[in-house]
């Protein structure tokens, strides 16, 4: 049987726009899937941004007005990448419009947006709808995915995800949108970050039953355009103490999301402990996934011990890359929209989906239990 062809657009022509299309370049690479995609339109407000696509020989339509993309027949799905602020607009449209849409985090720039989409989305289902988050789809990801539902932690002792960045770590470094709270949203770091942060968690049913959040706004002022010092009004980083329960037993559940974190990059952490195993894993090293148990020690007795596993480059989606390969952060997206497209024709079968619309509006509950929980507390919040 031959691939089914779907149109792509992309809204949103930066750096999440360029790797999206570079992604589906290098679609070859997955093995037997049965969409091929075609990258066929741009859309962005800023028309010199659209001209990195000019390289890519399918795109046909580059507009400033995502409308056109709306009232073109021949897309079949969008991507939107845009600031948080304008989410719940663009996003509705698309989704009004029955295309297809796979929108990145957070899904709204609050609770109240982020449900108004979902609603669209009830009304709408001819629309296909997820959201973005690709560091689950690592290899090593997965691994300890799988490894979880094997039953293996035995009674859950504690778990902890975190997303890390030192990207503001430059205090020089000029403010942007994502340092605004009008447009970033009040949750700040949570709504840029926090996806990859719970996306693992909340599929694997782990519902916070309690949130206690610690935020910190370390650099309140950057300069502007014009060089002039202005408020740098939103959490810099934010730890969430929760509690939850896995296969019954309550656990204390933590996630860490931070953009000045000195010594990280871009690094998704991902660790589990139990009574009879655990498992944890690093994007940091790519390949590595370690696991515990209580082994038999020739000549020696029981012994504690933290084993490593080279996970190689297979994720969700077979691909040509050799299995002892390493995997890295674009073959995630490449991964991501494996999973979105296959599901999209109802053949991803029990492979691990993209985040549900469902699962987004769960976020932003989480997100405002945290920020009430400071609240309180009597911590003023960053606004």
């Amino acid at each position: 049987m031959s691939a089914k062809e779907v149109n792509v657009a992309i809204l949103g022509a930066g750096l999440m726009g360029r790797e999206v299309a570079a992604a589906l370049q290098r679609w070859p690479a997955l093995i037997d899937h049965p969409v091929r995609p075609r990258l066929t339109a741009v859309c962005d407000i800023n028309e010199s941004a659209m001209e990195w696509f000019d390289d890519i020989d399918t795109v046909k339509t580059k507009v400033t007005d995502y409308r056109e993309l709306l009232s073109d027949p021949s897309i079949d799905v969008i991507y939107v990448a845009v600031r948080h602020d304008l989410h719940e607009r663009i996003y509705s449209d698309v989704i009004a419009a029955g295309k297809s849409l796979l929108a990145e985090k957070p899904f709204g720039i609050d609770q109240a947006a982020a449900d108004a989409i979902l609603a669209v989305s009830e009304q709408h289902p001819e629309s296909f709808v997820r959201c973005s988050s690709e560091m689950p789809f690592f290899p090593g990801a997965q691994l300890a995915v799988d490894y979880i539902r094997s039953g293996a932690l035995g009674s859950i002792i504690e778990a902890r995800n975190s997303f890390l960045h030192s990207s503001d770590l430059d205090r020089s470094k000029p403010i942007g949108w994502k340092r605004q709270a009008a447009f970033c949203g009040e949750a700040g770091v949570l709504n840029d970050l926090g996806m990859h942060t719970w996306h693992v968690p909340l599929r694997l049913g782990w519902k916070p039953e309690s949130v206690h959040g610690v935020f910190q706004n370390i650099v309140t002022e950057r300069v502007d355009s014009d060089g002039s010092l202005v408020p740098c009004d939103t959490w810099d980083n934010v730890v969430l103490h929760s509690w939850a329960r896995h296969e019954g037993v309550s656990f204390p559940l933590t996630t860490e999301t931070k953009r000045i974190d000195p010594g990280q990059k871009n690094t998704w952490v991902f660790e589990a402990v139990g009574m009879d195993g655990a498992v944890r894993f690093s994007t940091k090293n790519p390949k590595s996934v370690e696991t515990f148990s209580v082994v038999d020690v020739p000549g020696h007795g029981k012994e504690q011990v933290w084993q490593q596993i080279d996970a190689g480059s297979q994720s969700v989606w077979p691909s040509v890359t050799g299995p002892n390969f390493e995997f890295g952060f674009s073959d995630s997206i490449l991964q991501m929209w494996a999973s979105f497209l296959a599901e999209r024709e109802g053949l991803l079968d029990e492979g691990f989906r993209c985040v549900t619309p469902e699962e987004a509006v769960a976020t932003h509950a989480i997100f405002r239990a945290g920020m009430d929980s400071i609240s309180r507390a009597g911590v003023p919040l960053a606004s």
